[in-house]
């Protein structure tokens, strides 16, 4: 397993056991507080608690090795887990709509002011937790990664939208009972929003969509400055987990023997990974170079 997929786990792990704790504290503070919009934050909490173990397993599945049945890895495990963590976000969202919706038709008691406290812990903890958790996808190249730390971020927001509510629900007093519940719709549609952010890298992933122009530049000059390189007439890279796969045609001296050629794309080979170290695999297809006519 690479250091990347283990500081991933990590992050998840560490992630899993904060919103197992964070969400059984605002659940139980959500009902003694006759807080619905709490109670939905900790709805969302749990949500995290699956994306945390979703995110560990594809992480642990993608850092496998290539096998007979799976040549070129197990790397979209990765950005599949992060598509997995971005629907169950939306689809905790719109339970969290529909229930706002019903409480917010449905008179009822104003929340208590201790639930303040605890969601003022909460923002912090979460933005503290999301930052970390980002600075770490960033740094190991993981779309699951990061969309784990969105999640944390929303968790954050939602608790920020819903201490806003529970603080206008108490100043209000009588008649304005339902302001927490608009305050847990208003962050379900934050969590949407998050969602789809999410889930669109994700997808990008899966569907082999080229990578940011500067890795590809960065690769095309690595394979240009190999000696003995002529021409890169084709160049194709995609994403695999924490990985990257090139496939590229380079052109070299038409009278040059097979052997030759295959010793310059083990240069070219080399000189992109040393380049471009989170690429996995290198295939190079070698071609008679021909010059431009006039």
């Amino acid at each position: 397993m690479s250091e990347g997929a283990r500081r991933g786990i990590r992050s998840a792990q560490t992630g899993l056991v904060v919103n197992a704790v964070l969400a059984l504290t605002k659940l139980v503070a959500g009902l003694l507080g006759n807080s619905y919009a709490l109670v939905a934050d900790a709805v969302e909490s749990t949500t995290d608690i699956f994306s945390s173990l979703l995110v560990w397993s594809g992480l642990r599945i993608a850092s496998r090795a290539a096998d007979e049945d799976y040549p070129f890895g197990y790397g979209k495990a990765e950005p599949l887990a992060a598509a997995v963590v971005s629907l169950l976000l939306l689809g905790a969202a719109v339970g969290i709509a529909v229930k706002a919706v019903q409480e917010i038709v449905t008179p009822h008691h104003a929340p208590a002011p201790f639930t303040l406290g605890v969601l003022s812990a909460v923002i912090v903890i979460k933005e503290v937790l999301y930052r970390r958790v980002f600075t770490v996808g960033t740094a190991v190249g993981s779309t699951a990664v990061k969309a784990d730390a969105w999640h944390h971020r929303s968790d954050a927001i939602t608790s920020a939208a819903v201490f806003v509510g529970i603080t206008i629900a108490l100043w209000g007093g009588s008649g304005w009972e339902s302001a927490d519940d608009w305050a847990a719709l208003a962050a379900s549609a934050i969590i949407v929003y998050n969602g789809l952010r999410m889930l669109r890298p994700a997808v990008h992933d899966l569907m082999d969509r080229t990578p940011a122009e500067d890795l590809v530049r960065r690769v095309a000059t690595a394979a240009a400055s190999s000696d003995g390189v002529r021409a890169v007439e084709k160049l194709r890279v995609r994403r695999a987990g924490l990985g990257f796969y090139v496939d590229i045609h380079v052109q070299a001296e038409p009278a040059m023997s097979l052997r030759d050629a295959h010793i310059l794309s083990g240069r070219v080979k080399g000189a992109i990974r040393s380049a471009v170290p989170a690429v996995s695999g290198v295939l190079v297809h070698m071609e008679p170079y021909e010059r431009a006519r006039t």
